[in-house]
């Protein structure tokens, strides 16, 4: 950074900067813990010497701390994946159930954007489709910020929901899935070639959310990539070049995880692993009838706090997991 160039590359500069505030983090916690160790040390040998309960009770409450810091500085070094600070795409998408799926689908995206604003992490929709009575059809969100991907990469897969649904006017269990998408927003330096007879470029008007005169103009974006059958699109810019450029990005993105896959496959029956590992599997259970609960697969952690789960606090659920990759 010191280098006169530095800031000449907005992007790298960007990366390099975004690489050196997580280190900066990291460090710092590190040697807040190390410094709380030694001072209570020092503590201890005052106890044994001095019967004191004010003493006793500081010293409690430091190590609970201590404790604490270094369960977030288990997750920091958790998160060091290659891809793990990278920005990410979210897509969610219901699944068989008509209204239902919809709504649950809408209810996920309320649960991801209250997340992003506790872990302080800017999100923004991209593209937006209405349910037909309720809820969506389908939503693509971009997310930035610290370990954006690292955190969100763990809620691929399909979500189910149990519930007393509101829209049966018999007031009937209803089952209902959705699944969730993550992808990494892959660096411009790394080169994913798209030919120009491999994808169709549609415009439309957008639909859903958006500012005045979003249902008035034909800005929004459609790319569909033929070898894949991947299928892009971006409303939320002012103009269709903004747009155009933007869902480049995701699908450019979503190759490159296609690739990763793909090669994460391979080695897995290198190794004679026959497990599903397809972001299709179902990964989570959030039943609020008869009984809350909700429940990971994964790592089998539980809680009857459905109510909060929803309400963006899935910290605790995404941890259990990285503890067991």
């Amino acid at each position: 950074m010191q280098n006169p160039d530095f800031w000449n590359d907005a992007d790298k500069s960007s990366k390099i900067n975004k690489e050196l505030s997580s280190l900066k983090k990291e460090l710092s916690l590190y040697n807040r813990i190390s410094k709380n160790i030694t001072d209570n040390k020092e503590m201890i040998e005052l106890l044994k010497l001095e019967q004191s309960e004010e003493i006793y009770n500081d010293l409690e409450k430091d190590i609970n701390n201590i404790d604490i810091q270094l369960k977030d500085l288990e997750i920091n070094t958790l998160l060091s994946g290659e891809y793990d600070n990278y920005d990410c795409y979210l897509e969610i998408h219901p699944g068989a159930g008509g209204t239902e799926s919809c709504d649950w689908a809408s209810m996920l995206l309320r649960m991801y954007e209250r997340f992003c604003d506790k872990m302080e992490l800017k999100h923004e929709v991209l593209e937006y489709q209405d349910g037909e009575e309720a809820g969506l059809k389908s939503v693509t969100v971009h997310i930035k910020g610290e370990l954006a991907y690292g955190y969100l990469k763990c809620e691929r897969g399909v979500h189910r929901l149990v519930r007393i649904s509101p829209f049966d006017s018999n007031k009937r269990r209803h089952t209902s899935f959705a699944s969730v998408s993550v992808v990494p927003e892959i660096d411009q330096e790394i080169n994913i070639e798209i030919k120009d007879e491999d994808i169709r470029i549609d415009v439309y008007c957008a639909s859903g959310h958006g500012g005045q005169g979003v249902n008035t103009t034909p800005s929004a974006v459609r790319i569909t990539h033929y070898p894949s059958k991947i299928v892009v699109t971006c409303q939320n810019e002012r103009s269709q070049l903004q747009n155009k450029e933007q869902a480049m990005k995701v699908l450019k993105s979503k190759l490159f995880a296609l690739e990763q896959e793909k090669k994460e496959k391979e080695i897995a029956a290198l190794k004679g692993i026959t497990n599903n590992i397809d972001f299709g599997s179902q990964i989570r259970s959030y039943v609020l009838e008869p009984y809350k609960l909700v429940k990971d697969y994964r790592s089998n952690f539980e809680t009857s706090e459905a109510a909060k789960v929803l309400d963006g606090d899935i910290k605790q659920l995404i941890e259990s997991i990285l503890k067991i990759k």
